[in-house]
């Protein structure tokens, strides 16, 4: 049973889903959850379009945002789930991350018996409770599929039995040379962007994150500006004020499928542009693609990045512009990236399709210290 809560993260489930399902001896089962599930998106028809659904799991609602609101939702999933495991009786349930989708189902898988493979644990990254929820994830998992060996030392050093731990690299690198640069048609009409925009709330009330988000505006005032909606952590709203009372002339998306957020920051990369904001798509797929990109604020403090394409600057306008201005100069070169060579998801189906799920000490957890 694999997991997802909301499109980002099934874009990097994708090649896990499908590596899966070749495999004669596996069975997959999707289910939907969280983010997937709330209006307008509804994001679970792409999901279901591509591999059916096991289940959905309702957890957030309309209108409700805030860290009170997503305990609620974290509440609701991890009931849910708990029926969804009874139903389904999976050999074993995959999660990927640290969002709060990921800890109901990791939650209920591990104290309802069942094995839990957890992938990209023991990374870095603030973002609202993401070190908390990623790390307790780790100490609930089974089988740990880092992206990096520098996590996998990390989940290590927190007392897990290395025979458990296989560094497999970034399922977010699968499939990025398949998939081309936006074409001119489709670029054009996005408005032949210059930067694309795309910030995350990190927690803090709306006023901070509004705050922030209009200083990122600004920043790329003199710029064509494209800006895709943040997730629907709390500070959301925030964020959302400053996009419909940008000062600039911006093109607004809500989300893009994965195929075409990928051609269009290769589009961006190829036309001398860059990626602004806080997701973690400028370390890993904009590394991966020759996209350079500028970390704005503290939300992936302690990634691992890749030197050349990539740059932090601090929420201000002058760290914003020299920022983009380091990173879109021609003579600037990328190194190798630390997340993998596209093959994760294949890696990730054959270590699980050799494994015997229903060894009863496989879901008796030992420290190693």
């Amino acid at each position: 049973m694999i997991i997802t809560g909301t499109r980002a993260e099934f874009g990097l489930l994708r090649p896990v889903m499908y590596a899966v399902h070749a495999q004669a001896n596996c069975e997959l089962r999707v289910v939907v959850a969280g983010s997937h599930l709330v209006q307008p998106a509804v994001t679970f028809r792409e999901v279901k379009a591509e591999f059916g659904i096991a289940d959905s799991i309702p957890m957030q609602r309309v209108g409700k945002v805030g860290r009170l609101a997503d305990v609620e939702a974290l509440g609701n999933g991890i009931l849910r789930f708990g029926r969804s495991l009874e139903m389904n009786d999976p050999d074993c349930v995959v999660v990927l991350g640290d969002r709060i989708e990921a800890f109901a189902a990791a939650s209920a898988a591990s104290i309802g018996g069942y094995p839990l493979v957890h992938i990209h644990g023991g990374d870095r990254a603030e973002g609202v409770a993401d070190e908390a929820m990623r790390h307790a994830m780790t100490k609930m998992a089974n089988i740990h599929f880092p992206a990096t060996k520098t996590s996998a030392d990390r989940i290590i050093k927190m007392g897990e039995d290395p025979k458990s731990v296989h560094v497999v690299g970034s399922s977010s690198i699968d499939g990025l040379d398949e998939i081309p640069p936006m074409g001119d048609g489709a670029f054009a009409e996005f408005g032949s962007p210059e930067v694309v925009v795309l910030m995350h709330p990190i927690g803090r009330d709306d006023a901070d994150e509004q705050a922030a988000m209009e200083v990122v505006l600004q920043a790329m005032s003199d710029k064509r500006v494209l800006v895709l909606h943040p997730n629907l952590d709390p500070g959301r709203r925030g964020i959302m004020a400053a996009i419909e009372a940008a000062p600039i002339d911006v093109q607004v998306v809500p989300q893009l499928v994965r195929t075409q957020f990928i051609g269009l920051l290769k589009r961006i990369g190829k036309s001398g542009g860059a990626l602004v904001g806080n997701s973690s798509a400028g370390l890993i797929e904009c590394s991966a693609i020759g996209c350079p990109s500028v970390d704005v604020g503290t939300r992936q403090n302690g990634r691992e990045r890749c030197d050349g394409w990539t740059t932090h600057s601090a929420e201000s306008i002058e760290s914003i512009r020299a920022g983009y201005e380091e990173v879109t100069d021609s003579q600037r070169i990328g190194s190798g990236h630390p997340y993998g060579d596209g093959h994760t998801g294949e890696r990730i189906a054959n270590i699980l399709a050799g494994i015997d799920f229903r060894d009863p000490n496989l879901v008796r957890k030992h420290s190693t210290y």
